[in-house]
């Protein structure tokens, strides 16, 4: 049955590279990790039909996660606003993740069994992101995404935690936001890296852990650190310079969803110091699902797919990007996010809530 991870998450055996990613430094550095790991020549890293886009690999996801990695260059280099998680979503440095969320949207995009891609040209995103923020100036008003700061997302499209363990790209970003007083970096993660308590980075990169009861999250989080070992590290990252919020994300309303977050929220609190409550905040969202993720999910996680394809709770949602999704009926998602707040407010009550929707 699929679970947490316990075997290393990543056992890079091929690595299938574009020729212009080789040629950069950060390619040859991602390269030379994994010397044992075989080199596939690929003309596009968005086109390689054996670890992407074939629903018949459903067997294979989870091994050619572990076992393969991508390599390319990023050719668009767009900062776009957005407004919620941040003030803007950065150019992506990775796309794709090593884990493998059943209610994950990232698969649709790109091919479902989606193993990460390392993109090489990392100077050129972070000469494009000081330009940006350069642009920026100071910000004038303070919002919900900060106060103060100009927030990026660094990773909408993979989980920077475990972009790190490959490249040194996350690192070197969170190194450009250390040196920019107007922003700072953000990025939420499912998997607790302790290598980046080692970074510095001076309240300038806002990490935001993704959390959902335990039992929950056994049937959905694949791959991933356990839910309380992500708690624990709160402490940890906020001594370590860290500004720790956390993603309530997503929820799902189970049978016993309320009595469930109940707990979750009595164990953050009960565990949490004085430093991290008080610069806590938190993102709650409710499940978006998909019917072609569920017809695929069908094939090698059902049990998920009990959890999340409710269609007597559920109505069509068309997405920004065109895609017909799933989402809650209007009315009871409505009445679930004000019990959520409440459940906030009852049993952890320092957290302050940045959005919920």
């Amino acid at each position: 049955m699929p679970g947490t991870v316990t075997a290393p998450l990543l056992r890079i055996r091929r690595i299938y590279a574009e020729a212009a990613a080789l040629e950069l430094p950060r390619g040859r550095d991602v390269v030379a990790r994994w010397p044992e790991a075989e080199i596939v020549p690929v003309e596009s890293h968005w086109q390689i039909p054996e670890v992407h886009g074939d629903e018949a690999n459903v067997a294979r996801w989870v091994r050619i996660k572990t076992e393969a990695l991508v390599l390319g260059v990023k050719k668009s280099l767009v900062t776009r606003p957005n407004g919620r998680s941040a003030d803007f979503i950065a150019p992506s440095t990775a796309n794709g993740c090593a884990m493998a969320c059943a209610y994950c949207y990232v698969p649709r995009r790109k091919g479902y069994s989606n193993p990460v891609t390392v993109f090489a040209n990392i100077d050129q995103i972070e000469a494009h992101l000081a330009r940006h923020i350069r642009r920026q100036g100071v910000k004038a008003e303070p919002n919900q995404c900060d106060p103060e700061a100009w927030v990026y997302d660094i990773g909408e499209n993979s989980d920077c935690s475990a972009d790190a363990l490959l490249s040194e790209n996350v690192r070197q970003l969170c190194e450009l936001f250390r040196m920019s007083p107007t922003a700072k970096a953000s990025f939420a993660t499912k998997y607790v890296n302790r290598e980046l308590l080692e970074w510095d980075p001076l309240g300038r990169t806002r990490i935001r852990f993704s959390l959902m009861p335990a039992e929950t999250a056994k049937l959905t989080d694949i791959r991933t650190s356990p839910v309380a070992e992500r708690i624990a590290a709160v402490n940890d990252f906020v001594d370590a310079g860290f500004e720790v919020h956390l993603n309530f994300s997503p929820v799902i309303l189970t049978p016993t969803w309320e009595h469930d977050w109940a707990e979750l929220l009595t164990e953050v609190d009960d565990t949490l110091h004085p430093a991290a409550k008080e610069q806590l905040a938190a993102e709650v969202i409710m499940l978006t699902h998909n019917e072609k993720l569920h017809e695929v999910n069908l094939g090698w996680h059902p049990k998920a797919e009990q959890l999340l394809w409710q269609p007597a709770l559920q109505e069509q949602k068309v997405s920004e990007n065109g895609a017909v999704n799933v989402r809650y009926r209007r009315e009871l998602k409505a009445d679930a996010v004000a019990r959520f707040r409440s459940l906030i407010d009852r049993h952890l009550p320092s957290c302050r809530i940045r959005y919920a929707f």
